[in-house]
């Protein structure tokens, strides 16, 4: 069991709220037939229904899989995913650059193919059915790499036009920032941070605002491209 298996057993054992696969349907669009049939199996295996159909319905999370990110998101094209809070790119190759396109053409939670795990996939599912960010760990740490390299780069334009995005944040919103962009829900972190749920989600709100962004990972996208975290 992975440490991110382990916090949302911990998270289940706690709080008695572990997402519910049985309450969401997936449809999956992929690149081609062999990873559409890879991808059903895997999400019957974790005991997520699959909505079949042309369309997809409101309310269900489409799956959109490829060998890469950009892959993946080419199969889901705006007329069959217009809400793309509702979208799970699932990819075997993920690289920091993808990623970014994705989350700026609005794809919010990205799994990769090598950490589907049961309990990732039934958490990235309930992630892109509540339009929470959820991103690779290894990815973000790369990010994290890139966005503090020294070099001439400047900042997106749409943080440029932030001054107060591109002050340095607080210790506290660094830290929930961090712990957002590996992943974790509020409850984790308020653990990890020693402090109330009500305390992650006012600073998240804070973060939001200040950032001018409306979803996690937007923030972490954001704050990342600033050099925040």
């Amino acid at each position: 069991m992975t440490s991110a298996d382990r916090a949302l057993a911990d998270v289940s054992a706690t709080h008695g709220s572990a997402p519910d696969p049985t309450r969401v349907r997936v449809q999956v669009r992929a690149a081609d037939d062999g990873l559409r049939r890879s991808w059903h199996q895997r999400l019957t295996g974790a005991g997520i229904p699959l909505a079949e159909g042309p369309r997809p319905d409101a309310g269900l999370v489409v799956l959109a899989a490829g060998r890469t990110v950009d892959e993946a998101v080419e199969s889901c094209p705006p007329s069959e995913g217009r809400d793309r809070r509702r979208v799970l790119v699932a990819a075997q190759l993920v690289s920091p650059d993808s990623v970014l396109r994705a989350v700026r053409v609005g794809a919010r939670t990205i799994l990769r193919t090598a950490d589907a795990t049961p309990a990732q996939l039934v958490a990235a599912v309930h992630s892109a059915h509540h339009g929470d960010g959820r991103l690779p760990y290894g990815v973000l740490v790369r990010l994290l790499g890139t966005a503090h390299r020294p070099g001439p780069a400047a900042p997106a334009p749409d943080v440029a036009r932030t001054p107060q995005a591109a002050a340095p944040l607080t210790p506290r919103q660094t830290a929930v920032l961090t712990l957002v962009a590996e992943g974790h829900g509020n409850a984790v972190i308020a653990r990890a941070l020693s402090c109330s749920e009500h305390t992650v989600k006012n600073v998240i709100y804070e973060l939001m605002a200040r950032l001018q962004v409306r979803n996690r990972a937007h923030a972490v996208a954001r704050a990342v491209r600033a050099g925040l975290i």
